[in-house]
Order: structure tokens, then C-alpha cells, then sequence
């Protein structure tokens, strides 16, 4: 039987690092928003250990899904550490955004992103607008696609905005979608032909 938020949250705290992330999918899936603080709580204590780099990614998804605005400096600061695992910026940038949409100011959430330059961090705000399905305004459009095509053809970076930009108008969009389908990444390039059909596909992150 699947747990409720009260046992999900009990268990964030099991001495088991697989029951504590199997509570955290939980809780991501629920979006509850009770089960914020204790999220908040448990990430702070599970960062201390960067074995647990699965648990991490999915406290810090499952906070995008419950926590608050609230949460948002200590998740800007948390991606700013050096000694942050990777798998916790992707999740750290699509909770940023998840938290920044709730206040109507996604845009202002995934320029904060790209002035990092941390390309991990901006892939997981990209995820987050993939799967919202967030317009930017164009200038933050024009933003994105600067950036990521500053980037080898090769690189992952190209799969989340080639999904979002279904949503997406102009002229640049579609120039960068049509050379999304040239490019050497299948993956990509079968999102980008979705896109141009005006479909997100039926992409979903870990």
C-alpha cells in the first residue's frame, strides 16, 4: 500500500537511505504542501553525505513539488556550494522554477539560472519548463537559446528546451528546432520534430 503524506513524511527520517528516497518520490508525487518543512529539514541533513546523491535528487524534486517560496534562498544558495553534487543542481534549478512559478515569476527564476552559468543548473530549470510547459517571455526565450547554443550539438542541454519550445513562437525558435532535427542526438531530434508539430511529447524526468 502506497504511503500517505504522514507516513512519507515519518519515513524521511529512516535510517535507510532507500526508504528515505522512496518517501521523497512519494511526496514529489503528492505535492503536498505540509510536507515542505520536513523536506527543507531532511535535504540540509542528506547533503552531508554525497553517497546518497539519488535521495538528494529526489528530496530536492519532491521540495519543488511541496515546498514554498519561502524555500527558494536556501535552494540558490544550495546550488551555489562548490561541493554540491550534480544530480542536486539538475533538481535544485527544476525545483527554482517550480517554486518561482507559483509567484507568477518563472522568468526571473530561469534567468537567475543561466547568470550562474552553471549548465547543470539550467539544465534541471529547463526540465521544469519542458514539463510545466512554460512560454518565457522572448527575451528570456532568446536567453535560453543563446545559451544553449553555445554548446556542443552533442550535449543534453539541447533536450529540454527542444521540448519546451513546442510552446514557443518566432522565428529563432524555429531555426533552432530544424537544427535540432540535423543534429547528431536522436533524442533530441525526435523532440524537436514534436515540437514543430505544436506537441510536448511524453517526456518525463527521473
Amino acid at each position: 500500500m502506497a504511503l500517505d503524506a504522514v507516513e512519507a513524511i515519518s519515513q524521511l527520517q529512516d535510517p535507510s537511505s532507500a526508504k528515505r528516497r522512496s518517501a521523497a518520490k512519494r511526496l514529489r508525487k503528492l505535492g503536498n504542501p505540509s510536507a515542505g518543512p520536513a523536506l527543507l529539514e531532511a535535504l540540509k541533513n542528506e547533503v552531508r553525505d554525497s553517497r546518497t546523491w539519488e535521495t538528494q535528487y529526489q528530496m530536492t524534486m519532491a521540495l519543488g513539488t511541496c515546498g514554498s517560496p519561502s524555500d527558494l534562498p536556501h535552494l540558490r544558495d544550495l546550488v551555489l556550494q562548490r561541493e554540491t553534487l550534480h544530480a542536486v543542481h539538475t533538481a535544485g534549478g527544476d525545483a527554482i522554477v517550480r517554486l518561482s512559478y507559483g509567484e507568477h515569476s518563472h522568468d526571473e527564476a530561469i534567468g537567475w539560472c543561466l547568470s550562474t552559468g552553471d549548465e547543470t543548473l539550467v539544465g534541471g530549470a529547463l526540465q521544469a519548463v519542458a514539463v510545466l510547459r512554460l512560454v518565457p517571455k522572448q527575451e528570456t526565450v532568446t536567453r535560453v537559446l543563446d545559451f544553449v547554443e553555445a554548446r556542443s550539438p552533442h550535449d543534453g542541454i539541447y533536450f529540454w528546451p527542444a521540448v519546451a519550445a513546442a510552446g514557443w513562437t518566432g522565428q529563432r525558435v524555429h531555426d533552432f528546432l530544424t537544427a535540432c532535427i540535423t543534429g547528431p542526438r536522436s533524442d533530441v531530434a525526435e523532440a524537436a520534430t514534436d515540437s514543430l508539430a505544436g506537441s510536448y511529447g511524453t517526456h518525463r524526468p527521473l
